[in-house]
């Protein structure tokens, strides 16, 4: 009965992830194994669940009736698990987040440090990147995006201030091409671009002055997908970057960044802590809330 119920995870594993290489990854197990497991699983049931090929893993009619059947008994099974942890001395398991690579260095690790120090059982692992995660299918316990960004059921708690765009050069790159003095001036300009995650598409720079929005489709040599090198580039003076301003550190302060269009740049929410609706949320991760809460 343990074999087969072990069989049965391995299953659901694989048919969540879509891939027998990322479900042995999530379960520190060796690819071959976790096919024969599935193989022997499929022999004992005389029915096939998963249809292979080397590209992909996909569920049979016989595979989607099981795991709509079992996945959620496996879930509470966990959650159960995990809220057993109250009865220790000091609470224990894993908290998953899913988040910005600049967020996680400037304000999720300062926060949440000290939990490590006082819970030595406590588990934080992060996922940063700037795409969108579906944090219920892919199982996180939470995310933390900027707030215009989150789907409207789910719990949102903020843990920064409002945020400000920033349009930013260094001294020499305006010195050659001039500053522009709206917008739409931004179209001579050589600007740093962002290719979304999620959409694949280039980001939309967005300004809005006096309730009126503007949206300028910009131009450069440079594109990248996170905001790290498009600061570099920014000092290098190979253009305008585009990003909140807080990304930007003291380099504005410091006279290594001149700041431009700062009046088509208002306030919008900043970054909130994200997570499903949960009656009992563990005892870890109502930790995690806290350490992130804004006093």
């Amino acid at each position: 009965m343990k074999r087969n119920l072990n069989d049965l995870l391995s299953f659901v594993i694989v048919a969540r992830e879509g891939s027998f290489t990322r479900a042995a990854a999530q379960m520190g197990v060796t690819q071959p194994a976790l096919s024969q497991a599935i193989t022997g699983l499929e022999s004992r049931m005389q029915i096939r669940l998963l249809t292979r090929t080397t590209r992909s893993v996909s569920l049979t009619a016989a595979g989607e009736r099981l795991l709509k059947a079992i996945g959620h008994r496996f879930d509470e099974i966990e959650a159960e698990l995990d809220l057993l942890t109250e009865l220790r001395d000091k609470p224990a398991g894993t908290v998953r987040i899913t988040c910005g690579p600049h967020v996680l260095h400037t304000l999720l690790l300062p926060k949440l440090s000290p939990l490590l120090h006082t819970y030595p059982d406590l588990k934080i692992e992060f996922d940063a990147n700037h795409g969108f995660r579906n944090i219920v299918n892919d199982k996180y316990d939470a995310g933390v995006r900027l707030g215009d960004t989150i789907d409207k059921d789910m719990i949102a708690m903020p843990i920064s201030p409002p945020l400000r765009m920033a349009a930013v050069a260094s001294p020499a790159y305006f010195s050659e091409m001039g500053i522009p003095e709206s917008p739409k001036e931004l179209v001579s300009h050589r600007c740093i671009n962002m290719r979304m995650a999620t959409s694949g598409g280039i980001y939309v720079w967005e300004f809005e002055k006096e309730q009126k929005a503007l949206n300028v489709r910009v131009d450069g040599q440079l594109i990248f997908n996170t905001s790290a090198p498009m600061l570099d580039a920014a000092l290098a003076g190979h253009g305008i970057a585009f990003l909140p301003e807080e990304e930007f550190g003291n380099s504005i302060e410091e006279g290594k960044l001149v700041r431009v269009l700062d009046e088509w740049c208002p306030p919008f929410p900043g970054y909130y802590l994200y997570y499903p609706s949960r009656k009992q949320p563990s005892p870890v991760f109502s930790l995690v809330v806290e350490a992130l809460r804004m006093t």
